[in-house]
């Protein structure tokens, strides 16, 4: 049994009647145990034989076994958590605790939050043990304090590990929910049905690098995917937000990408101020539209991957989608001389943000000049600039190519995303339409036209 109390004689906090609530409300009305993996695991049980109870359950869940109390002590003898006799009477002792398990959401909140609070304790004591070793810079210590603490908040504790029946209940109760609301319930779509046909979606923790030549449009199409998603999110009822940070361009230069690409407003005409009545009348329209949608938009120059989560930490988790422009452009927490190593220090980092906010981190990035030296102008994954890591680190590589950038002859009113590197799924090419004038790329099906 754990101790009750720390070295200082406090109590620990620790329910024992809604951990037995818990395990009653289960045997009381075993399907009410598909409500519970989002809640809590067996880890978050403080006693023992309330965890191995828990386990038992999950056992006889994920074998479609029946769960009630002769099935539940039969394991329980069988795994020798309890002989016959003492199974036989604390199981009927959670068994009679509950009248119904109408509150077992409830109880289980309960286990949950006492759950937390010591994991809490846990990680002020290791942080507390940082600060006094001093064996890094303080605003890397102060950094490492904040992820612990706002991993907490998110309910994203760090756990030493995850037992695979925890894990399979909750891959089995994500499957189900996929099959009845469609794959978009656990992915982010890009918008263009073609590149979602191949990537189906992207994961929530995915992180995504858009690659080209400059010129290409990259910033355009990652624009492009962060409106769509944002319509999505409002459409949807929910106040997720994409969160852009844009390292090259400023805040009104971004924007106005936007602007021309949704007024579909020509982006020469924008920067002129040679508009039409016509066209003043698109562009107010688009801008009632944009001002409803939770776009965020950082400006700062090279910023860092601290300086990100810093800022992405105050959203809290009203953040949907992150997209950065570019790569290249970001400084690294660390004194790095060698730029490969500081590339993949930041390639590295990026990926372990996506885990942090589960969403999609989309970066865009610069290729090298090799697409020029060859007859075949198609960007492949050996021509990311700078460090091999980014290819290592991604979980979907996506090049652009216009064929018309190098050859004027060629239809200019279309592109191909180049699919090189997909975690989940299929590689390929995938031709959208794009619209140069308006700097938009459009998704084109098999009985449609280029745009002209």
């Amino acid at each position: 049994m754990p101790e009750l109390v720390d070295e200082f004689g406090r109590r620990m906090p620790f329910s024992l009647e809604a951990e037995q609530s818990v395990l009653g409300s289960i045997l009381i009305d075993p399907d009410s145990f598909t409500s519970l993996p989002q809640y809590l695991s067996a880890s978050d049980f403080y006693l023992e034989e309330h965890r191995q109870i828990y386990a038992a359950m999950q056992s006889l869940f994920l074998s479609n076994s029946s769960i009630d109390p002769i099935t539940l002590i039969d394991v329980l003898v069988k795994q020798g958590v309890y002989d016959e006799e003492k199974s036989k009477q604390y199981v009927r002792l959670i068994a009679d605790i509950v009248p119904s398990a109408e509150n077992i959401k409830e109880y289980a909140k309960i286990v949950r939050d006492k759950s937390k609070l010591r994991a809490l304790i846990t990680q002020c004591k290791e942080i507390t043990d940082n600060a006094f070793s001093a064996h890094d810079d303080a605003s890397i210590i102060i950094g490492d304090a904040e992820q612990r603490i706002f991993s907490l908040a998110q309910d994203n504790t760090q756990r030493s590990f995850a037992h695979i029946k925890d894990i399979l209940v909750n891959t089995i109760g994500q499957i189900k929910l996929v099959s009845t609301e469609g794959v978009g319930a656990m992915t982010v779509p890009t918008g263009f049905s073609g590149v979602d046909k191949l990537l189906v979606g992207m994961g929530k923790s995915d992180m995504v690098l858009i690659g080209a030549r400059p010129g290409m449009g990259k910033t355009s199409f990652a624009l492009n995917i962060a409106t769509m998603a944002a319509q999505r999110f409002r459409k949807e009822g929910s106040d997720k937000s994409v969160c852009v940070f844009s390292l090259e361009m400023s805040n009104e230069q971004l924007v106005q990408r936007v602007l021309a690409s949704e007024a579909m407003v020509d982006s020469t005409s924008l920067r002129s101020g040679q508009l039409t009545n016509e066209e003043w009348a698109k562009l107010a329209s688009t801008a009632s539209i944009l001002a409803d949608l939770n776009i965020l938009v950082d400006d700062t120059t090279g910023t860092t991957i601290t300086g990100m989560k810093a800022k992405l930490r105050r959203e809290k988790d009203k953040i949907g989608m992150i997209i950065i422009d570019y790569l290249q452009l970001m400084s690294s927490d660390r004194k790095i001389d060698n730029k490969v190593n500081e590339v993949a220090d930041i390639s590295r980092n990026l990926k372990i943000m996506a885990k942090e906010f589960n969403v999609p981190v989309i970066c865009l990035s610069q290729l090298s000049r090799g697409p020029e030296g060859r007859t075949d102008k198609k960007p492949m994954l050996s021509d990311l600039r700078d460090s091999g890591a980014i290819e290592q680190d991604a979980d979907i590589v996506m090049f652009l190519y216009r064929e018309e950038y190098y050859d004027k002859e060629k239809n200019a009113n279309t592109a191909k995303v180049i699919i090189a590197k997909n975690r989940h799924g299929g590689v390929g090419e995938v031709d959208v339409g794009w619209i140069g004038k308006f700097t938009k790329f459009t998704t084109l099906t098999d009985m449609e036209a280029p745009p002209v």
